[in-house]
């Protein structure tokens, strides 16, 4: 496989994890609620992102760039997810968590919301698609399949950093400073509403447009 090729889709991949989003809001509202939140939310985001790669990898990305409509109604349903994940974050404050002490959320949950988040998230699975098949080579003595997965894990490794400095950053941050935590949580929620929405509001336009 091309080295100076894994180098460069490392460094954009780095950068894009860094870029906030719906997965930034569920890594900090799951350590601002609890520490003990932050390794299976994260894992299952995680594991959503490798989950896309092999999805990738198999031929997926074939057949939505073929299908319009298939696009628009996975961006659709990740967009009714992050609304979902919103609302609920906004009926539930992080703050009760804090106030009473209780233990972390189930990790079951936890991890299955983060797998949803991830491969729900029209940003991952476009990112995913997009970008994955430009940093392969016909030529490498790897098949494209395997340079997929490879190149995969190097963008799992990347996020994996970043999400779970996010994550334990904001327990350390806000598990002592629960107005703090409360704000942070509601604003975690409203991004999420306000990607969900503005998603929404793309595919409206989209199928205007292929009206």
């Amino acid at each position: 496989m091309d080295v100076g090729l894994m180098l460069a889709f490392w460094a954009i991949s780095l950068l894009l994890a860094f870029v906030p989003g719906a997965d930034w809001s569920y890594a900090i509202g799951s350590g601002a609620q609890h520490r003990g939140n932050v390794v299976p939310a994260v894992s299952g985001m995680l594991t959503g992102h490798f989950a896309v790669t092999l999805l990738v990898a198999a031929g997926a990305a074939a057949v939505l760039t073929a299908s319009p409509t298939a696009m628009i109604v996975l961006t659709t349903a990740g967009a009714l997810y992050l609304l979902w994940l919103g609302i609920q974050s906004l009926r539930h404050p992080v703050t009760v968590a804090l106030a009473t002490g209780s233990a972390p959320t189930a990790g079951g949950r936890l991890f299955a919301k983060g797998i949803g988040i991830s491969m729900l998230n029209p940003k991952v699975i476009l990112l995913i698609m997009a970008m994955l098949p430009q940093f392969t080579s016909d030529s490498a003595p790897w098949p494209v399949g395997a340079q997929l997965v490879v190149l995969g894990l190097l963008h799992v490794m990347n996020c994996a950093v970043v999400y779970f400095a996010v994550a334990y950053g904001a327990s350390a941050v806000l598990m002592s400073r629960p107005r703090a935590a409360k704000l942070v949580g509601a604003a975690s929620a409203v991004v999420m509403i306000l990607l969900g929405t503005l998603l929404m509001g793309e595919q409206v336009v989209e199928l205007v447009a292929q009206g």
